[in-house]
């Protein structure tokens, strides 16, 4: 019986996905369940497996772009299973034993003789005076040799001679690669962008995750990052200021009761926002065991479209890359997006004496179409004063029952 394997539709709106590669060759023998191919959708790079046991015949090449519900592969189920029960290997083996081709022999007429290219001693002189290399100049002389009248006339190329490689490869971008780019495009062209900047004293954090860090992650199996502190500052803020936490729907704007921030992580495949749920219901430990299990998913290649699909606010760390400050873009549809930035030791007037303060760069882009100057500007002091005094603001002035010590 032959079974013909069909693109399964891998989230809501999605209409086509793009063979990223194939895990088996043509002609092998596949395990039901095996995963027999990586296909990415414009969200998220995920596993095809086989449906069924026998040997696969593939209907499309790497890199083609297949609609939802198109045959991409036979299976004949009525194969035998090779003897020694082998299946097919992964592509990565197949390559490795594959045999090397011998290099192709060169043509008798692109044989060059002894004096192709040499220069002669005074014209070698004078292209080294001019920092070329013999190779960047056609000779005229008998057999193709570089005369003293080529060197001469010789003319270097623009910039700095180095004589290095200066070669160009070409390569398709990734499905989940141009759809980012479209999104960005698409939200600088089509949101009313501005970012307001603040400044954060890390200090109290410091001091807290100094004295706490080592018996949170012993009780609870996560350490205690700064993303649980921000998350928890972001969702105080945006019970104070709600406009931030909506978005405009054609000429309605809808807001939520709910936050769902989504955090920028990179992956294998490049940027990835998978979305932490109702973080307004969750403790330091809930945001920081969601934000470990997103991210090795991500890195892993096992997130879900559903894992990325929604979110109301979004979280973005360019610190963890050593950026001191940027302009995050915006996460269409949403309206907001907090930048997080590196932390550098400053020197700052702490009641009129000069102190070292380990201090964050934050930054706010807003869709000024709904949300005002007053808004935002007021959004990203309360994250501040949330982060310069957690104890009080983030912990009720009790850390242990915060922590859940």
């Amino acid at each position: 019986m032959i079974l013909e394997m069909k693109v399964p539709s891998p989230g809501e709106s999605i209409t086509e996905v793009e063979i990223a590669e194939w895990l088996v060759a043509d002609g092998d023998y596949v395990e039901k369940d095996q995963a027999i191919a990586e296909v990415d959708s414009d969200k998220a790079t995920l596993e095809l497996p086989a449906e069924a046991s026998g040997t696969i015949t593939l209907k499309a090449e790497e890199g083609d772009a297949v609609e939802v519900g198109a045959v991409v592969c036979l299976i004949d189920t009525s194969a035998a299973k090779p003897e020694g029960g082998d299946t097919a290997p992964v592509k990565e083996e197949k390559e490795e034993e594959a045999p090397k081709k011998e290099a192709p022999k060169v043509a008798a007429t692109e044989t060059k003789t002894y004096a192709t290219g040499t220069a002669s001693p005074a014209a070698k002189k004078i292209l080294d005076e001019k920092g070329m290399d013999a190779s960047s100049v056609s000779g005229t002389g008998k057999d193709g040799r570089i005369t003293k009248e080529d060197a001469v006339n010789a003319v270097p190329s623009m910039g700095t001679p180095t004589g290095g490689s200066r070669g160009t490869s070409r390569s398709k971008m990734s499905m989940l690669r141009r759809k980012v780019a479209e999104r960005l495009v698409e939200a600088k062209n089509t949101t009313a962008m501005l970012t307001t900047f603040n400044e954060v004293d890390m200090s109290p954090i410091f001091e807290l995750r100094k004295q706490y860090k080592e018996d949170f992650k012993a009780k609870h199996g996560v350490s205690l990052g700064f993303m649980s502190f921000f998350s928890l500052a972001v969702v105080r803020a945006l019970k104070l200021y709600p406009a931030v936490n909506s978005m405009i729907d054609g000429k309605e704007m809808l807001s939520y009761d709910f936050v769902d921030i989504s955090i920028a992580v990179s992956g294998p495949k490049g940027l990835m926002v998978p979305v932490i749920r109702n973080a307004e219901n969750l403790s330091f430990r809930g945001v920081e065991s969601e934000v470990k299990r997103l991210a090795i998913r991500a890195r892993d290649g096992q997130i879900t479209v559903d894992e990325m699909t929604g979110g109301t606010f979004t979280i973005s760390n360019g610190g963890v890359f050593g950026s001191m400050l940027s302009t995050p873009i915006i996460n269409p549809p949403q309206s907001g997006i907090l930048g997080m930035h590196n932390i550098v030791e400053r020197p700052v007037a702490i009641d009129g004496k000069v102190e070292i303060r380990p201090i964050m760069y934050v930054a706010l882009s807003y869709d000024h179409r709904i949300i005002d100057g007053k808004e935002s500007v007021g959004f990203l002091v309360a994250v501040k004063e949330a982060l310069e005094n957690p104890v009080e603001l983030l912990m009720d002035n009790d850390i242990k029952k915060a922590l859940e010590m």
